[in-house]
């Protein structure tokens, strides 16, 4: 029998437990897709930058709307375990919301949101695998309040959670600026209006349920 390699694997460990009500129909998760991939405040071929502002951004959104979500992340072996294993475009890790949908035959599907990496929506290993370039690397998922790891050990419960600070990153990655970085940090001083117009915008977006 030959030996098939899987390229991503799942991370029971970090992953959060699921609530098994929180679902939508597969008519709802199509529609929330659209929105998402037609959204003008959304750069989704900005590849290279802002995955988690995106993802927060939709996070609040959706949170506001009242639509259950989690959020999927995967990581590089080598950035997660310090071993081989690697992500396309040469990420360490990538993030995007997933729903849980119920599809017509009652089964749920756990399905992401990503326009970046895909044109329609994607099953959870289906994602983690397109873009993971060789094995291996580890797929889980996060409650969606969790913006980001913590930069020293990535463990299970601590996360940093959204809030004041990480909401401005959200707004500038929106605005096409990546906050934590260098360039970034010269960009802001010379982009507050843009900033500022962002803000407004998503302000704005999220008094507007649009399903």
């Amino acid at each position: 029998m030959a030996f098939i390699l899987q390229p991503t694997l799942f991370d029971y460990q970090l992953s959060d437990a699921l609530e098994t009500h929180q679902i939508v129909t597969a008519q709802l998760a199509s529609q929330i897709f659209n929105f998402s991939k037609n959204c003008t405040l959304f750069n989704w071929y900005d590849i290279h930058n802002n995955c988690e502002a995106r993802a927060d951004a939709l996070s609040i959104l959706f949170t506001h709307w009242n639509i259950p979500h989690y959020k999927a992340w995967v990581f590089s072996g080598a950035f997660l375990k310090s071993h081989i294993g690697g992500l396309k475009q040469n990420w360490n890790y990538h993030v995007a919301v997933m729903l849980q949908v119920q599809n017509a035959n009652g089964v749920v599907e756990h399905l992401v949101i990503d326009p970046s990496t895909h044109h329609q929506l994607q099953t959870l290993v289906s994602w983690a695998t397109n873009i993971t370039a060789y094995a291996h690397s580890y797929h889980f998922i996060k409650l969606p309040e969790y913006y980001i790891f913590h930069n020293k050990k990535i463990e299970p419960h601590n996360w940093h959670k959204r809030n004041k600070q990480n909401y401005k990153w959200v707004i500038q990655g929106l605005a096409g600026i990546n906050g934590l970085s260098a360039k970034g940090k010269s960009q802001l001083c010379f982009n507050k209006k843009r900033i500022a117009k962002t803000a407004h915008l998503f302000a704005q977006l999220q008094k507007q349920y649009p399903f």
